[in-house]
């Protein structure tokens, strides 16, 4: 099956040449014939291939057949251009053939015409081999064998030869216009089936101050074909498409940090994006996942932050009494993405997964967060988990109707710390509305148009008790 599309794949020119008529020369390339390939992977399920090779050709009309192609190519996307003269080479055509050859696609090109049918004979201890006509491959094959029909013949079909519409694997087809013999020619395309993702290792001190964070890189080849000793370049960015894929990370099974490697890839601005090149040339074989080592920091800065949040439609509405009750008290791990805490370098998306040491020395799993992309000298949350020993009660003492569009209402917040060390908490009181605070027993800080926060201080196995009055204008 072919499909042609409209050939824009060479700028217009007045020195391309035309289409010379008569007889059409056709001729094969294949990977063998590759001089350079180059891979641009987007972390959107899709990329760029740049292919050089050399091919012979002919002078006058010719079609070339140029395998080993992405099977998941975007057609309308190719571009062709000779190499050495631009002006010698124009495509007048260009057709991609998909149509594969497989035991089910041949039987259909057969239907109506005639193949030979072969049983094993016992008695004559060989095949016994008959004309047969394809009748219909719907629901299975029918058969007319001489003058009987029969379907679900119990032997082998043999076939006097492939249909020239049928292929081995995905082909790209030019018609061209060559006045040279021998080209060196470049074609680039879109193809689905390249995808990465980033993933990150943290672990932590003993204390939970510093830590030493090693990224790498993970990169899926679906295309059906293989690149060798490609040179493999990764966008980090969310680039627009007319007609974009759902993109979802695909599950990955928790694993043990990898040992600390050299960074293998060079980092440069792109546009509005991220480029990371790696340094060497590698093969990216079909049906591969190749993990290569992105970065490593040591001795970065962490902070480790418990934080109690409450919602803000706390306010809008009388409770009568406790709002919640042990309720969890999360656990966040904060950082800079900055040269003076050892990093610095923009980090593309990605999960980041922490570990600690126990008691023996062994690394233990402590949690896992997804980061968007994060430019240098921004600061990255990690949320680990909810804290087990630290728990919180809210209460709601008091409201009172202002009016239909507002309240004034008191809250009282019990934090309970059952460890054997002090701990600060932060408590963010999120308000939909204009607010003002009547009164509190800890400062409270505004930390935006919508949030006050607290920072409370709860000693060890003690707790510490929070009241505050608020008057809430939603409308």
């Amino acid at each position: 099956m072919g499909l042609v599309v409209a050939c824009g794949n060479t700028p217009p020119t007045t020195h391309l040449p035309t289409d010379p008529g008569g007889p059409t020369t056709s001729k094969k390339s294949d990977a063998t014939a590759r001089e350079k390939v180059g891979i641009t992977v987007y972390n959107q399920n899709f990329g760029l291939v740049r292919e050089v090779r050399s091919v012979d050709l002919a002078k006058g009309r010719v079609a070339l057949e140029f395998a080993d192609v992405s099977s998941m190519i975007q057609p309308e996307t190719v571009a062709l251009k000779a190499l050495d003269d631009p002006s010698s080479l124009a495509v007048l055509e260009q057709n991609y053939r998909y149509d594969l050859l497989t035991p089910e696609k041949l039987l259909e090109k057969y239907v109506g015409k005639q193949v030979k049918v072969l049983r094993w004979n016992e008695k004559l201890g060989a095949d016994e081999e008959k004309d047969a006509t394809v009748l219909s491959v719907e629901g299975g094959t029918t058969l007319q064998i001489g003058s009987e029909i029969t379907a679900g013949f119990p032997g082998r079909i043999t076939f006097p030869s492939i249909p020239d519409n049928l292929i081995a694997k995905p082909t790209l087809v030019w018609l061209l216009a060559s006045t040279v013999e021998k080209q060196r020619i470049e074609a680039t395309y879109l193809t689905q089936g390249l995808n990465w993702h980033a993933d990150y290792v943290l672990v932590v001190d003993q204390k939970d101050e510093l830590g030493d964070l090693h990224g790498w890189v993970t990169l899926s080849n679906d295309t059906g074909t293989t690149y060798k000793n490609a040179e493999l370049k990764l966008v980090a960015g969310d680039v627009q498409r007319v007609d974009p894929n759902v993109i979802t990370l695909s599950e990955v099974t928790m694993e043990a940090p990898p040992p600390a490697q050299a960074p293998q890839f060079q980092e440069e601005g792109l546009f509005e994006y991220h480029l990371y090149t790696l340094q060497h040339p590698t093969d990216l074989l079909d049906k591969e996942q190749k993990q290569v080592t992105l970065l490593d920091a040591v001795g970065i800065a962490v902070k480790k932050k418990l934080i109690f949040t409450g919602y803000d439609y706390y306010y809008r509405s009388p409770y009568g009494g406790t709002v919640s009750q042990n309720q969890k008290v999360s656990v966040y791990l904060d950082f800079e993405n900055s040269e003076k805490n050892h990093m610095g370098m923009p980090l593309p998306k990605g999960i980041i997964r922490v570990y600690k040491a126990d008691g023996s020395g062994a690394r233990q799993f402590i949690g896992e967060d997804s980061i968007d992309h994060t430019p240098r000298d921004e600061k990255i949350r990690v949320k680990m988990g909810e804290a087990f020993d630290v728990v919180a009660d809210r209460k709601q003492t008091d409201w009172d109707a202002i009016d239909e569009c507002g309240s004034e209402s008191a809250f009282e917040i019990e934090l309970r710390n059952h460890k054997d060390v002090a701990e600060k908490i932060e408590i963010d009181e999120p308000v939909a509305g204009d607010w003002e605070i009547v009164s509190s027993s800890h400062e409270a800080k505004r930390k935006d148009a919508h949030m006050f926060v607290f920072d409370v201080d709860v000693p060890a196995k003690g707790k510490t008790t929070v009241t505050y009055r608020v008057r809430v204008r939603w409308c």
